[in-house]
């Protein structure tokens, strides 16, 4: 998480169980093995923005690389923290606002995974971050972020309660129907989501219902391009995916690889 405005405090209510996220993403781990690529051809510090539980910044810091993470979700830093020390890693946790970070230092590698740039939903938090990312840059350093790709399929979900999965709570052991309901504005391009998990007994019975709001901005690739060059960037590539597939009409993700032009 990484990003302050007056929509904040809806778009954390994702994150507010730090354990929920790992066992949702934890695993995934596709973004980690291309940046490690990038990472050992970079010397000195590394920073990862919009860190979260370090579920990048703890396997790169394991290879042996030098990481500061930082994110402004304190909860979120505070499982990172614990998951960091458990394997006896020296990692920096920063809790700074990613559209204003200042720590007072430069690196050839700054990365932002999880799509972490879609919370920023204005064109001034957009623009906050990328002058932060340049100013932490070495000349010549690299930048690199994911984000989803606004395609139709992803834009247009329904507006009434949808099912999207079922899985097992660890702690009750009880079935748990996650449903979604999603609405897109248009004239801001976000996407405002609603997660709602309906707990059930063993025999079926609803016993608890949570619902998490979470707004999500799309940028459209043209756009993207515009803003990273008017921010002193240049783009040295676009994937698809974090296999560096060439993007496509049909990707469901934009991967940016983007150099500080000096």
């Amino acid at each position: 998480m990484g990003h302050s405005n007056e929509e904040k405090v809806d778009n954390l209510e994702e994150y507010d169980d730090p354990s929920l996220y790992d066992k949702k993403n934890g695993a995934y781990i596709a973004d980690v093995e291309f940046l490690a690529k990038y990472a050992s051809k970079t010397e000195g510090i590394i920073m990862d923005l919009a860190c979260g539980t370090g579920r990048a910044t703890i396997p790169l810091a394991r290879k042996g690389y030098r990481l500061i993470g930082v994110d402004l979700h304190e909860g979120m830093l505070n499982e990172a923290k614990k998951k960091a020390a458990i394997q006896d890693l020296e990692i920096r946790w920063i809790n700074q606002d990613c559209t204003s970070f200042n720590l007072y230092e430069k690196s050839n590698l700054i990365y932002s995974v999880g799509n972490s740039f879609q919370h920023f939903l204005t064109n001034e938090a957009q623009d906050g971050f990328l002058m932060s990312v340049y100013r932490h840059l070495d000349d010549g350093g690299l930048f690199i972020f994911g984000t989803r790709f606004p395609n139709a399929e992803e834009l247009l979900q329904p507006s009434s309660e949808e099912y999207w999965k079922t899985y097992i709570d660890d702690k009750t052991q009880h079935k748990v129907d996650v449903y979604t309901i999603s609405h897109y504005d248009t004239l801001n391009q976000v996407q405002h989501n609603t997660t709602i998990r309906k707990f059930r007994t063993n025999d079926d019975n609803i016993i608890d219902e949570i619902r998490t709001n979470i707004s999500l901005r799309y940028v459209f690739p043209k756009e993207m391009e515009r803003i990273l060059v008017s921010h002193g960037f240049k783009i040295e590539n676009v994937f698809k995916d974090w296999n560096e597939t060439p993007i496509t009409v049909d990707s469901n993700q934009m991967i940016y690889v983007c150099k500080k032009m000096m």
